[in-house]
């Protein structure tokens, strides 16, 4: 799986997440919205790999899991999210991440409600201030 495989995976996870928005289900809304976070820090790590290179180890290691403040960090992006976020900058974007952050891949066994389906997918995908797009401006 490449870089643009992953940026595709996450554009496709969050057309799933508005399917599942329109189909009122929720709790899948809520994962996949998630899911689509997952893939699109991953595209941001997959970007620091040269063609022919042979892959870090650790990074590697690092890179496989699903929490999502800390492929925030193999990607190396904790600053720029921190500088990004301060109020000069975009502090709904802090909010938003605030909120994403806290996703995680056992969302697949739990059931959620509309609202917190509909809050999530606000805060990946909001036209100015959602984390997948600035997650776009990096990978």
């Amino acid at each position: 799986m490449n870089r643009n495989d992953l940026q595709q995976l996450a554009d496709d996870r969050v057309q799933d997440a508005i399917a599942l928005l329109a189909s009122h289900r929720w709790s899948a809304a809520y994962y996949i919205s998630g899911y689509a976070i997952e893939c699109g820090l991953k595209a941001c790590i997959a970007r620091q790999t040269n063609l022919h290179d042979f892959p870090d180890k650790h990074l590697a290691e690092k890179s496989y899991t699903h929490d999502l403040t800390k492929l925030l960090e193999v990607a190396g992006l904790t600053l720029q999210l921190k500088l990004d976020t301060t109020p000069a900058a975009n502090p709904a974007l802090g909010i938003n991440w605030q909120l994403v952050k806290d996703w995680n891949e056992r969302a697949r066994y739990q059931q959620k409600s509309e609202p917190q389906a509909r809050r999530l997918y606000e805060a990946v995908n909001h036209n100015a201030d959602g984390v997948l797009i600035w997650i776009r401006n990096h990978w």
